[in-house]
């Protein structure tokens, strides 16, 4: 028996239906949208192909796989365009219901469709299956923010390192990475997942850092237990990247003593961090609610004598002995610096001669306005 195009169509469609199903099941692409989508690329194929100005409206059956091609056009009195319009007795000779102002359905079987419409289809649902995987990628590593990933360094250029990650490259922007550090091609290497992005042709680009607090949040939270239970939780970080951290934690139970807790036995439990970050330093201070204890402890290893608050400016007034000013303030003004931003405050530090003279000088002022 000699096959009709519209029975080749339908034998070239039934396979691509099986194909449908089976993307569905293992891929998750619902099988609606990938009609969908072949049928508005088969429209457009056959207006290429066929040089058609005419519309035309293609489905195709979810269940067998039948291509249908349709011309509509536009029920009027008096045709003046054959490609779009027909008049109301030809009309109901397609459907009897239809009426002036309707739109008429003509099914065609244009030559050589099939061939056309299964190559058209097959390009649609590689495209879709290529599509699905990468978003099904940027889903993965979306809702894995924040988390650490193993990487080899593919290539360092123009300040940013590549990183292979396996399903796909991580990008380490030159603000992400740790000044005192060196990064070289076959190196593997450990960063926190900064964010994920869409890039070029909608592939994911995840955004990686070595730099950033973050990364040593998730640090802590993988070498000491307590802090990935909940048991002791980190309230806030300051970090100079390759130089310092200071971290603030606390815990609600009495019975545990927090900073022991995350620097462990002789020290075993920090230096495992202090190692990854390649001999940072870092400081664990207790966080307290009483801003005056606080901000006092997040200025170690300086001795702090007083603090004195101004809750309205959030700002503090910390005096220290003559011989930890320097201490207090830190290279560059580091540990000052490190301190403000972990507990929120600004932070003024005088030493006990400097505050001495400040005293001293008040005095003379009111002693001369009271003259």
């Amino acid at each position: 028996m000699k096959k009709t195009v519209k029975d080749s169509m339908a034998i070239d469609s039934q396979e691509l239906v099986i194909a449908m199903q089976e993307l569905e099941k293992e891929k998750g692409i619902k099988k609606e949208y990938l009609l969908e989508s072949i049928e508005t690329a088969l429209v457009t194929a056959y207006k290429r192909n066929f040089n058609s100005a005419e519309n035309v409206k293609i489905t195709m059956d979810g269940e067998t796989g039948e291509i249908h091609v349709y011309a509509e056009k536009d029920v009027v009195e008096q045709v003046e365009d054959e490609k779009t319009q027909i008049n109301l007795q030809d009309a109901r000779k397609v459907n009897p219901k239809l009426e002036i102002g309707d739109k008429a359905q003509i099914e065609i079987i244009p030559k050589n469709f099939g061939r056309i419409a299964a190559q058209t289809a097959k390009q649609v649902i590689v495209q879709k299956i290529r599509e699905a995987s990468r978003n099904i990628i940027f889903d993965e590593y979306n809702e894995r923010k924040g988390e650490i990933v193993s990487g080899i360094v593919q290539k360092v250029d123009n300040n940013i390192v590549v990183l292979d990650l396996g399903k796909l490259e991580g990008i380490m922007p030159l603000k992400e990475q740790v000044p005192t550090e060196q990064y070289k091609v076959n190196d593997k290497i450990r960063a926190c997942i900064l964010d994920v992005q869409k890039g070029l042709k909608g592939a994911p680009q995840v955004i990686v850092s070595r730099a950033s607090a973050e990364f040593v949040r998730k640090l802590f939270e993988l070498e000491i237990p307590e802090i990935y239970e909940g048991v002791i939780e980190i309230k806030s970080i300051a970090r100079d990247a390759g130089s310092r951290s200071k971290l603030a934690i606390y815990s609600p139970n009495e019975n545990i003593d927090p900073v022991g807790s995350c620097v462990g036995q002789k020290g075993i439990r920090i230096q495992n961090i202090i190692n990854e970050l390649h001999g940072e330093k870092i400081d664990v201070i207790e966080w307290n609610e009483d801003p005056s204890i606080f901000i006092a402890t997040a200025l170690l290893p300086a001795r702090v004598l007083a603090v004195d608050i101004n809750e309205e400016e959030k700002s503090a007034q910390v005096i220290v002995e003559d011989d930890q000013l320097s201490i207090a303030i830190g290279k560059a003004g580091q540990n000052a610096r490190l301190a403000a931003k972990l507990t929120g405050w600004k932070i003024d530090i005088k030493s006990e001669s400097q505050f001495r003279e400040l005293i001293e000088q008040k005095q003379e002022e009111n002693s001369k306005q009271e003259e």
